[in-house]
């Protein structure tokens, strides 16, 4: 292997580990903890270092971000129906607090709808699309994929906040899908 491809892995490697140990602070510690000395001794490295990868925070967040979606996306793929979609995609928020916040709540440069949306989001949209077009039923494919993709933020965003009570998200998933599919 020359030593250009070494250093071209090397660099990719040293990109991952970023992304996994500021996924991994914000999971236990919460996003607060994750700065740039935090994540520079995590990892082993210098601050220079770390921003030769990433120009702050923010992209860092995006990272994390840009691999939730990835991850949401391929889980949801495997959902056959509507009803299991919609039971992933809260798991997939329960599971995996920071990283969602890190998607849907912190401030990034990340956009929806724009002609530079990087695919990660895309195939997060296209994987909850796909599974809705079957009971779309003549409804706009794209609108109805936002309202359902609203519908679940909110059920996940209410109960995390406490603002919704526990006992009834049975009845409001069924509801949901019922809603969804009628």
């Amino acid at each position: 292997m020359s030593s250009m491809a070494r250093r071209e892995r090397e660099r990719a490697e040293r990109h991952q580990l970023i992304i996994a140990t500021a996924r991994q602070l914000a999971e236990t510690e919460g996003w607060d903890a994750v700065t740039t000395r935090r994540l520079a001794d995590a990892i082993e490295y210098s601050q220079p270092v770390l921003y030769s990868h990433f120009d702050g925070k923010e992209a860092i967040v995006a990272a994390v971000a840009l691999e939730g979606f990835a991850e949401m996306a391929n889980a949801i793929g495997k959902a056959k129906d509507v009803a299991q979609m919609v039971r992933i995609y809260l798991s997939f928020a329960e599971d995996n607090p920071a990283v969602y916040d890190a998607m849907f709540t912190m401030n990034t440069r990340l956009r929806f709808a724009e002609e530079d949306t990087p695919e990660p989001m895309k195939a997060g949209f296209r994987a909850i699309q796909d599974v809705l077009k079957p009971v779309a039923k003549g409804r706009d494919l794209g609108i109805f994929t936002e309202l359902a993709w609203s519908a679940l933020h909110g059920l996940v965003t209410l109960t995390r906040g406490g603002r919704l009570p526990a006992e009834g998200q049975r009845e409001r998933i069924a509801m949901l899908v019922d809603q969804l599919v009628a």
